[in-house]
């Protein structure tokens, strides 16, 4: 990915330094980041003084962003909802302290507190409803009315007193545009067009995705931490006024303008300069010391100036807003990769930072620029301080932390670790990785002996699986005694059991504080569905495959074998090392071997070896040799799968395998790490009996559970899946990514691709 770079707006020249530094920046970090486009607008003294785009507004890097490059802007939407409440406030047509059933009588949660919910609370997320309405959720792609997403909130419980405390809600200012439709007269939609992006001039701004929004918006990614990103899905939110709509960061920047100019836009007035300084003066839920919101607007400080906006994420896209009211200096930042908030904030402040020193005639600053780690396995472990716990890892060459509610890149910053990474920056870990300790914000942590965890509870395994629609996925799992979901794709929360089927999320932070998740069993005691936070998410089947994963073939295997044989493997010109493949029983013995090839417990239920053999190259014969002798004194052995493979049957794998399922075997046009000798299948056993140790996933299971990332499952059984890999790394082994069991040794590229049957390789040499 290239850091393409446009003019997206006429920039000021006074400027020009200030937008080299953002473009020296975003010429290190888009790739860095994994970001396809990023689009940053500049407002000072009131007006915008320029703007820039970088990347590609498509997935495949052929499109530069550019001035018209829109994207969906998430719960900054929030902020238009909120404005076009105050126009009816300012018209005389709405009491913001009126109990919201003043205009929505049909609107009946159920509210055991008695005390009557209003627009101020819920605007300012201090109205006690649930995060996410049962209709028209984050999770729901079927495009409900406005209408049923917020009836369907009726006879639901509030998680809190109305006005006792901030709790974050979609639901709310869902209601709140409903409001709007009911006292207006007008549909959502139409009205927000008519009276608040018209007049601020938002040619380039939609609430629906349709005409030129179908034509600008930039392609999106989403991800998780296990597999690699994938294209995000476009549709309407049911809860639309909380994040539906489509802008280009020079109409945020229209909209800033707006705010700095007391409410109007190049002389057409949006909202009066009293109204507005009204929505920028805080609102204190009980108890707290500072507020959290205006109406709508996030409230803030930047070394130490007043600021006001919000952040956004939805479906792909990740943007930030945000001023000084005092003096009149605004950014919009809008990414096109899911939940890259961490990142648009930080740069964002910087480019706020740039700004005043540019005003105070000071000197810019510099980005802080981290760096890669260098042996980053020193810190590998789990510490603990106290009760708290927090996981450090490697993978791929990338240091990692599970800490809080997130996972986040490592890296350095002078002799200290640092987060760096899309969704957070800037927490640093001052380790000594000698001693085992680190410090966070002064809090002390230690490392923890590397044992194997206690086996999960019982009673929690019915429970333990995936939940939701395939664009947005819920994993329920088992972590250190406690059961856990990460929901969302990328939040990790810890639960607290209620009782048997009813599990609480943390009372205190996170996206579903206090709320809960109810699982409903079947008559085994496996879990069908997963109320969380009042969003039904039901079972998926994947893992569900018993000891073998089979798929049915594209065509009949016996048919395909003659083909295969008669074909030839494709030509190489490099030099290679001569094949010098041995038994890998033949080095030690007590390796154990469960060839699934060679009979009928294949994903193919067909025998394509006449007998069980697994044999390597020698040097990485050797290595695996070398770790059964490592893993013997912890009491484990090895018990492998399969080792190298004649090309024919690679080739047969690719043509009887449906493609949906092409990333779990090679493509015989490029040969396979298993042709040269040097790949290697395997899993663990008792050193003893011989028994296989159970994995997250079993081997040879076409889905995401066999990805060595994936976080499902137990502790037991990631710990175990963490110490093969451990112990096949320590050799010179590379895991594949997409197959916890499959290993590639170093020097894989130095040898040809094999085509010789195991009973040639057994023949005498002549």
């Amino acid at each position: 990915m290239t850091a393409l770079t446009t003019q997206a707006a006429d920039v000021d020249p006074a400027y020009d330094e200030v937008f080299g530094k953002l473009d020296a920046v975003m010429a290190e970090e888009l790739k860095a980041k994994g970001l396809p486009s990023l689009s940053i607008c500049l407002v000072d003294e009131g007006r915008i003084v320029g703007s820039r785009a970088y990347g590609s507004a498509d997935l495949a890097n052929s499109k530069p962003a550019n001035a018209e490059t829109m994207y969906r802007i998430g719960s900054v939407s929030k902020l238009f909802t909120d404005l076009a409440i105050m126009q009816l406030v300012a018209a005389g047509k709405i009491d913001l302290d009126a109990p919201i059933q003043t205009y929505i009588p049909e609107f009946k949660p159920d509210n055991q507190f008695g005390i009557p919910i209003t627009l101020r609370m819920l605007m300012s997320h201090q109205s006690g409803l649930v995060r996410e309405p049962p209709v028209g959720n984050y999770f729901d792609a079927n495009e409900p009315t406005l209408e049923e997403t917020v009836l369907s909130l009726n006879g639901l419980k509030l998680v809190y007193k109305p006005g006792e405390r901030t709790k974050y809600s979609n639901a709310a200012i869902a209601v709140v545009g409903y409001a709007i439709e009911k006292v207006s007269g007008q549909s959502y939609n139409d009205y927000m067009r008519e009276h608040i992006l018209e007049p601020m001039q938002m040619t380039n701004s939609s609430m629906v995705h349709e005409g030129k929004t179908k034509e600008q918006l930039a392609e999106a990614l989403m991800w998780n931490h296990h597999q690699a990103p994938f294209p995000a899905p476009v549709f309407e939110l049911g809860t639309a006024p909380a994040g539906n709509l489509y802008a280009t960061v020079d109409d945020l920047g229209n909209f800033l303008v707006t705010i700095f100019s007391g409410g109007s836009y190049e002389g057409a007035e949006v909202l009066s300069s009293d109204t507005l300084a009204t929505m920028l003066d805080g609102s204190k839920a009980a108890g707290e010391d500072d507020p959290m919101y205006g109406i709508g607007f996030r409230l803030g400080k930047i070394d130490g100036h007043s600021t006001f906006g919000h952040g956004g994420a939805v479906y792909g896209f990740s943007t930030q807003f945000f001023g000084l009211p005092e003096e009149k200096i605004g950014v919009a930042v809008a990414t096109s990769r899911d939940c890259s908030n961490g990142f648009t904030t930080r740069l964002g402040d910087y480019a706020t930072r740039l700004l005043l020193a540019k005003r105070e005639g000071k000197p810019l600053p510099e980005w802080n620029s981290t760096k890669s780690i260098e042996n980053p396995k020193q810190y590998v472990g789990t510490y603990k301080s106290g009760d708290e716990s927090l996981d450090i890892f490697e993978f791929g060459g990338t240091l990692y932390t599970r800490f809080g509610f997130g996972r986040y890149v490592l890296r350095a910053e002078g002799d200290d670790l640092v987060i760096d990474d899309v969704q957070k920056y800037g927490t640093k870990f001052e380790c000594d990785p000698k001693a085992g300790t680190l410090v966070i914000d002064g809090k002390a942590w230690i490392r923890q002996p590397d044992v194997c965890p206690p086996a999960a509870p019982e009673k929690w395994k019915g429970l333990v699986g995936e939940y939701g629609p395939d664009h947005i996925i819920m994993y329920v799992y088992e972590d250190g005694g406690q059961l856990w979901c990460q929901i969302e794709w990328l939040f990790p929360y810890p639960l607290v059991e209620v009782d048997e089927n009813t599990f609480a999320f943390p009372t205190k932070g996170g996206m579903y504080e206090s709320e809960f998740i109810v699982f409903k069993r079947d008559e085994n005691g496996v879990a069908t569905e997963a109320n969380a936070g009042n969003v039904v998410l039901k079972r998926r089947p994947v893992g569900d495959v018993g000891d073998v994963f089979t798929v049915e073939p594209t065509r009949p295997v016996d048919e395909l074998r003659d083909v295969a044989l008669a074909a030839k493997p494709p030509v190489e010109t490099r030099p290679t090392r001569p094949l010098d493949l041995v038994e890998l029983t033949s080095l030690d013995p007590s390796i154990r071997l469960d060839v699934r090839y060679a009979g009928k417990r294949n994903f193919m239920q067909t025998p394509f070896y006449s007998s069980p053999h697994a044999f390597m190259q020698r040097p990485a014969a050797e290595a695996v040799a070398r770790v059964q002798k490592n893993l013997a004194d912890r009491g484990y052995g090895l018990l492998v799968h399969d080792g190298y493979r004649p090309w024919y049957v690679t080739k047969m794998f690719w043509d009887c395998t449906p493609a949906k399922f092409h990333d779990f075997v090679a493509d015989p046009e490029k040969g396979s790490r298993h042709n040269r000798g040097c790949a290697i299948d395997l899993t663990l056993c008792d050193k003893e009996s011989g028994e296989p140790i159970k994995m997250v996933a079993s081997y040879d299971e076409f889905s995401p559970r066999s990805f060595p990332l994936y976080p499902g499952g137990d502790s037991r059984e990631r710990w175990h899946r963490q110490l093969l890999r451990t112990a096949m790394e320590d050799e010179g082994f590379t895991v594949y990514e997409f197959e916890w069991w499959h290993f590639d040794f170093d020097d894989w590229q130095e040898y040809p691709i094999g085509n010789k049957t195991f009973e040639q390789l057994l023949e005498p040499a002549k």
